[in-house]
């Protein structure tokens, strides 16, 4: 009897040392409020965009996919929110999207007019630990993160105009 507890506490320890060990090893931590955000650049058929190329105004880094139902929800106040603070912020939209016909049609369907690119390599999603749609930061004129949404946000309630239109 002993023994298989001894075995059972030496399993247990031996999983508690891997586990504990292969986390640490995951060099790739999501940035976090107050840190530098992850520069990126994404190419896909219709532009090159890298977001270092808008340091010096306010970005709204939104992290969307057209298989997203919150997304389809978040859309509209998106494109209102580019409509009414014009050129004060950048909206950049990243899609997860790996097919192109999906995506092109998100973007008609719903009428975005927002800079909007597919990282198919989800390159930009890894640099930012995101994994669920959509997913919204928001970045300061000098580039660093200040704010963070998970989920879908309605971006022409007053208290989120209020606060955009302060940076």
């Amino acid at each position: 009897m002993d023994y298989y507890k001894s075995v059972k506490r030496f399993a247990l320890s031996i999983v508690l040392v891997l586990t504990t060990w292969l986390a640490g090893c995951n060099s790739a931590h999501p940035p976090r409020i107050g840190s530098p955000a992850p520069d990126f650049t994404i190419t896909d058929p219709d532009r090159t965009v890298s977001l270092s190329q808008f340091r010096g105004k306010p970005v709204i880094l939104n992290f969307w996919a057209s298989w997203c139902g919150p997304c389809v929800e978040e859309t509209p106040s998106l494109v209102e929110l580019q409509r009414e603070l014009g050129n004060q912020v950048t909206i950049l939209a990243v899609s997860e999207d790996h097919d192109q016909a999906a995506y092109s049609q998100f973007v008609r369907d719903h009428n975005v007019n927002l800079l909007t690119v597919r990282d198919t390599t989800r390159h930009a999603n890894e640099l930012y630990g995101t994994f669920k749609f959509p997913e919204t930061f928001i970045i300061d004129r000098n580039g660093k993160i200040i704010r963070k949404f998970i989920g879908p946000a309605d971006w022409t309630s007053p208290d989120i105009l209020d606060y955009l239109k302060r940076l």
